[in-house]
């Protein structure tokens, strides 16, 4: 067996080391998400007012838009669960990065020079995806209210509403950073980019079926929000991995 020195003198790592590595690059996470669950309990007042703003919307005056506290616990859990899912929210540029360093020494050097664009791209996707059901959340609560009718009046519970609200955000946060999953293992060379050509139409059905799991909404305004940039980012995925199959190529050639 290669000594550590041996070891890193030729760019790889014993297993002692991968999850030495890996150990140290979760503590670091875990202290991002700790430090950001501190600041979203701090501001609370200012998140809470935020995620309701969605609900507002569907109201006519701000006498409707109210939550109805059904346990003297309740208003404890909701302040525990901002702060967990706004910690983990926060520290979204701190994980990606720490996930890149420790994908990093198995990397080729010419691969290396993705680390910028990983971390811009990934961070970027997730707010996008973020905003994007922020943004789709009034439609979604009229479409679910107008399927009871008219006799339906709705009265939400306040851990029950940020609840899905939050994991409405987090889902298509998670859900937009698909395109990089998919360029990634194409660069690892895990999958092929004719593959991934050769299931397109598979790939279709799988998105709508993975977005119709991950979203607490399931109505179909939502399915489609979700289910259509997802599509156009598999289709980017192909566009990447052509343009890099011919670069190397030409590589080759030269």
């Amino acid at each position: 067996m290669a000594t550590t020195a041996e070891a890193s003198a030729d760019g790889r790592m014993t297993l002692m080391e991968h999850l030495a590595e890996l150990r140290r690059r979760l503590i670091i996470s875990f202290v991002a998400i700790a430090v950001g669950a501190v600041v979203s309990w701090i501001v609370y007042p200012q998140i809470i007012e935020f995620l309701l703003r969605p609900y507002c919307d569907t109201k006519s005056t701000a006498e409707n838009c109210r939550l109805y506290v059904q346990n003297p616990l309740e208003p404890l859990g909701v302040r525990l669960v901002v702060a967990s899912y706004g910690g983990v929210i926060a520290a979204v540029p701190v994980i990606l990065w720490q996930l890149w360093r420790f994908i990093a020494p198995g990397l080729k050097s010419s691969e290396k020079r993705y680390a910028i664009p990983f971390m811009f791209s990934g961070v970027g996707l997730f707010a996008l995806g973020g905003g994007l059901a922020y943004w789709s959340l009034p439609r979604a609560f009229q479409f679910l209210q107008s399927l009871g009718g008219a006799s339906f009046q709705e009265i939400f519970s306040p851990l029950e509403y940020v609840g899905f609200v939050i994991k409405m955000i987090v889902a298509f946060g998670i859900g937009f950073e698909f395109p990089i999953v998919l360029i990634f293992l194409q660069v690892l060379g895990i999958v092929h980019n004719r593959t991934l050509r050769a299931v397109r139409r598979y790939a279709i059905v799988g998105i709508v079926v993975v977005v119709a799991v991950i979203t607490p909404s399931g109505d179909p305004y939502t399915l489609m929000v979700m289910s259509v940039p997802m599509y156009l980012f598999y289709e980017i995925a192909i566009v990447f991995g052509r343009v890099r199959e011919r670069r190397q190529k030409a590589s080759v050639a030269e």
